[in-house]
């Protein structure tokens, strides 16, 4: 062979190889996107229960000392994942700013009174548990009454529970396609040097001798995919959190570090597991199988 085919068969093989590496990294990469908005899910599934408003309406001869402990004592309870008290001065404030400064003429005395807002926890995030949550409140006789509204809280639970079972399907979905792409990738690869592997078998080299630079190879393929989708998800974050910060404040920098050290291992271990399975079937063909596959 002259140095211009080995030239040729050397520009063929980096050509074959970076297509597969920038194959892979676009599998990958996706792989890597639909992860992190399936880890988000669950934060913005929380985020968005957690930021349900309830309001406890205190009773007219609750004292302001009294307001302030009832509001402490209800932070302390394993439902409540925050709370804070709106004085009748706050309240009478925003009153104002919304009905305009004499919506007080009307009334002979002042009608807006002391309240505590509640954020529940996710868990108890239930129609339920909050009904048995604001009979239990009720029960006080500081509280006038509880309000929230009602439909929202099965409307919320119902939807998030039908984009939760659809978008789990969809990444099982995109899961098995990814695991089939880099499948056909690696052995559309390796199917083009099939007869280097045929020629050291001639020479009398073992299977694990064979396997060796090809196992090799796998693992640098995959790492070097994994690196470069990485840095795809990496610029992705970064427009995220310039364009979206308060979706960017809900998601986190750990989600994304998560996603890319899964990718670096599903990178590997895919490309590792694929090449591993069809040298070894290369291998146990027949000279006439092998010329006919």
């Amino acid at each position: 062979m002259d140095r211009k085919e080995k030239r040729v068969l050397r520009r063929r093989f980096w050509r074959s190889y970076i297509s597969s590496v920038i194959s892979i990294a676009m599998v990958l990469f996706i792989a890597g996107l639909f992860a992190v908005l399936l880890i988000s899910a669950r934060k913005v599934s929380a985020y968005f229960k957690e930021n349900v408003k309830i309001s406890v309406i205190l009773s007219e001869s609750v004292t302001p000392s009294q307001a302030e402990q009832f509001a402490e004592n209800l932070a302390q309870m394993p439902q409540v994942a925050s709370s804070e008290l709106i004085t009748q001065e706050r309240g009478t404030a925003e009153m104002k700013e919304f009905l305009g400064e004499d919506f007080l003429d009307m009334f002979e005395s002042n009608p807006i009174p002391a309240s505590v807002e509640l954020q529940v926890k996710e868990g108890y995030f239930v129609t339920d548990s909050i009904a048995r949550f604001r009979e239990m409140l009720c029960e006080d006789p500081m509280v006038d009454g509880v309000e929230y509204q009602e439909g929202i809280i099965s409307t919320i639970n119902r939807n998030l529970r039908i984009v939760g079972i659809f978008f789990a399907c969809f990444v099982g979905l995109l899961a098995l396609i990814s695991i089939v792409l880099i499948n056909n990738t690696v052995r559309l690869n390796i199917f083009s040097r099939r007869f280097s592997i045929r020629t050291m078998q001639l020479v009398g080299a073992t299977r694990g001798f064979i396997q060796r630079p090809f196992l090799g190879n796998a693992v640098l393929q995959g790492a070097l995919s994994a690196l470069i989708a990485i840095a795809a998800l990496a610029g992705f974050a970064a427009m995220v959190k310039k364009k979206i910060p308060e979706l960017w404040s809900i998601i986190g920098t750990e989600t994304f570090l998560y996603c890319g050290l899964g990718l670096l291992v599903l990178g590997i271990l895919l490309c590792f597991v694929c090449t591993y399975a069809i040298v070894r079937k290369m291998t146990s063909m027949s000279v006439d199988r092998m010329y006919n596959y």
